[in-house]
């Protein structure tokens, strides 16, 4: 399982020029499950990142987390970030999660979110999505379980 997460001031996820989901202050997390993930390391993930002291305290300092600051998560299904390159130009996702079972963990995923008393929105799986952000620092964590 990996997670890409991106401190961000602001951003928006739309399908079809439709506006799905925004956020203010928070991370965008681009989620990707790899084939025999499992609930357990998605609870470990949102956990983790629902933790995360990564915002700046009044001393400039990184040590606030989501809650701490009121911020959001927008959460992004991604299986891209299987993609395996070392054999010619073009990249093979053989290592990402079959979609049926990619979305049922990302969706557990989502949800998980909430009992860390944490706002998370999402993107449409599946679908070509537009997302813009706003990156702040930029601060970018790459998480993998």
């Amino acid at each position: 399982m990996k997670a890409v997460i991106q401190v961000v001031s602001s951003a928006e996820l739309k399908v079809e020029e439709k506006l799905i989901s925004k956020i203010n202050k928070g991370f965008v997390v681009f989620f990707g499950v790899g084939a025999g993930d499992t609930p357990e390391q998605a609870d470990y993930i949102v956990k983790k990142i629902s933790s995360l002291r990564i915002f700046e305290d009044e001393n400039g300092k990184t040590n606030l987390s989501l809650k701490d600051v009121g911020g959001e998560v927008l959460f992004v299904s991604q299986f891209t970030l299987y993609a395996n390159t070392e054999h010619g130009n073009r990249p093979d996702f053989l290592s990402a999660e079959k979609p049926d079972k990619a979305n049922e963990i990302y969706e557990y995923a989502l949800n998980k979110f909430s009992e860390y008393g944490i706002v998370a929105k999402k993107g449409v799986f599946g679908a070509h999505m537009v997302i813009t952000q706003v990156n702040e620092g930029p601060f970018t964590v790459i998480m993998e379980r």
